[in-house]
C-alpha cells in the first residue's frame, strides 16, 4: 500500500466475556473507499466506533497518519461521522445543522457561511438551506448528514449504514452520489454495511468480517470471483458449493471428484493438493444452459426442477444430474421451464476452490 493512513494494530474488543473484535490487523490507504462488510454481530460497527473514538479497544492500538489515536476523545480525531439515523437536530435548519461543527470549533461566522454555501452546493441542497429536517425526504436528510460530516474538512469520513433506511431506487442513486463525491474530493472513507451489492458498487476494497475477524479483504472483483473461504463465497451473493476430493493438479487446472461421483475440472488455488478434501464455488451466472451439449470441460445432463422469473434473468434449480445447481439464465438465450431436459456446462475458469 503506497500511502497507509489508518492502521489497526492487534486490536481486540471485549464486552464482558464476549469478544466482538479479535486481534484485528488491518491498514487503510489514504484516499481509499473501504467497506467493512458482514452480518449483524460480526464486529464491523464496533470497529468503526473504535476508529471514531466512541468505543475504546480492550487491547491493541489505532493509528492515523503515524499518530496513535486510541487514547484521544472523538473531537480530537478530525473525522466526520455519518450515522444510520442521520442524528440531525430537529429544531435547526439545514444550514444550522451543517454549520454546527464549525460553531463548536469557533469558526468566524463569515467564513462559516461561506463553507456552508459551498458544501450545500456540493450535495445539491442549496435551495433547501432554511428547511427543518422534518420537511425533508429521507434522501435529503442523508445529504444533510453527509454535508455536516464534510464541512470541517476531516481527514477521514466514517459511515455507519447511512443508506439502510432509504428505498431501493434512492439508495442506489445515493451510492453513486457518494462514490462520485469520494472520487472528486479524494476522501478516505470507511463504510459499514451488511449489503453486498452496496459494498461492491461503492468500494475500492472490501473487508469481509465474520465473528470479529476478517475472512478476506480485496477488491470487489477479487472477493466475488476468488473467495478464500466458504463463508465469503456464500455471503457475497449466491453460489453453488460442491464438496469433493482432489484427484490431480497441474499449473492451470485441477480435477475434483465430487461426492456424487461426478468429476469437474477447476482452477487450482492454495487450498488445492492431491488427495485433499475441498469445496468448489461456482456462481450461478457462470453456468450455461442449452438444449445441446456445449464445448466446455464440465458438461452435465440435467432437468429443470424450478424456474423463477426475475426480470432480466431466470433463476432456475436443476436436479441432481447437475449436482443440484442454481442457475441464472440470461433471457436473451433459450428459456427453459420445469421438466425440460438441459445440458449444464461451465469452464474451469468459472469455478474456484475455497477453504471449507
Amino acid at each position: 500500500m503506497a500511502d497507509p493512513q489508518i492502521c489497526f494494530d492487534h486490536v481486540t474488543k471485549n464486552f464482558g466475556s464476549l469478544r466482538v473484535v479479535d486481534d484485528l490487523n488491518f491498514t487503510i490507504g489514504r484516499g481509499e473507499f473501504v467497506s467493512l462488510l458482514g452480518p449483524s454481530g460480526s464486529g464491523k460497527t464496533t470497529i468503526l466506533m473504535m476508529l471514531a473514538g466512541f468505543v475504546n479497544p480492550s487491547s491493541g492500538a489505532v493509528w492515523i497518519d503515524g499518530r496513535r489515536i486510541d487514547h484521544l476523545p472523538p473531537h480530537q480525531r478530525n473525522m466526520g461521522v455519518v450515522f444510520q439515523s442521520y442524528a440531525l437536530f430537529p429544531h435547526m435548519s439545514v444550514a444550522e445543522n451543517i454549520s454546527f461543527p464549525l460553531r463548536m470549533r469557533r469558526v468566524a461566522k463569515p467564513l462559516a457561511a461561506e463553507k456552508v454555501a459551498r458544501v450545500l452546493d456540493m450535495v445539491q441542497l442549496g435551495e433547501l438551506s432554511d428547511r427543518r429536517p422534518s420537511q425533508l425526504s429521507g434522501g435529503q436528510q442523508q445529504r444533510v448528514a453527509l454535508a455536516r460530516a464534510l464541512i470541517f474538512e476531516p481527514s477521514v469520513i466514517l459511515m455507519d449504514e447511512p443508506l439502510s433506511a432509504l428505498d431501493k431506487q434512492l439508495r442506489e442513486q445515493m451510492q453513486l452520489d457518494i462514490r462520485d463525491l469520494h472520487r472528486r474530493l479524494g476522501l478516505t472513507v470507511v463504510f459499514v454495511t451488511h449489503d453486498q451489492s452496496e459494498a461492491m458498487t461503492m468500494s475500492d476494497r472490501i473487508a469481509v468480517f465474520n465473528r470479529g475477524k476478517i475472512e478476506q479483504h480485496g477488491t470487489p472483483r477479487e472477493i466475488y470471483d476468488r473467495p478464500h473461504t466458504r463463508f465469503t463465497a456464500q455471503f457475497m451473493g449466491e453460489t453453488n458449493l460442491v464438496q469433493g476430493v482432489v484427484k490431480s493438479v497441474s499449473a492451470h487446472a485441477a480435477t475434483v471428484e465430487c461426492l456424487g461421483g461426478h468429476r469437474i475440472v477447476v482452477q487450482p488455488s492454495d487450498a488445492t493438493s492431491v488427495g485433499g478434501q475441498v469445496v468448489v464455488s461456482i456462481r450461478p451466472e457462470r453456468i450455461q444452459l442449452g438444449s445441446q451439449a456445449g464445448d466446455g470441460q464440465n458438461v452435465f445432463t440435467s432437468t429443470v426442477i424450478d424456474s423463477v422469473y426475475q426480470g432480466n434473468h431466470l433463476r432456475m434449480q436443476l436436479d441432481e444430474g447437475a449436482l443440484g445447481f442454481f442457475v441464472r439464465s440470461d433471457r436473451r438465450f433459450e428459456e427453459f421451464r420445469p421438466g425440460d431436459p438441459v445440458y449444464a456446462s461451465f469452464r474451469p475458469a468459472d469455478c474456484w476452490v475455497v477453504a471449507g
